[in-house]
């Protein structure tokens, strides 16, 4: 699988995390508010995957590509690719 054009990264690690905190957060509000207000309150669980940018692990994926931007850069040669500072 070629991932060479995705890029999951903000522009900031507090964005980032702010992201997540909201994506888990609807989340979580789903599930807990299901007793009180019914199957009704799981229709803000997909607010959550605008939050997360798809889902959970493409958040993550995100996070560490927004902590190693500038730090990192993938090189690839005749289909070998390394990291490189």
């Amino acid at each position: 699988m070629n991932t060479a054009g995705k890029d999951f990264a903000s522009k900031s690690v507090p964005r980032h995390l702010a992201r997540g905190a909201l994506g888990f957060g609807l989340i979580i509000g789903a599930i807990a508010l299901v007793p009180t207000v019914g199957p009704a309150a799981l229709l803000v669980a997909p607010l959550a995957l605008i939050a997360f940018r798809g889902c959970p692990t493409c958040w993550a994926v995100g996070l560490v590509q927004t902590v190693s931007r500038g730090r990192l850069r993938r090189q690839c040669v005749d289909g070998v690719c390394t990291l490189t500072r």
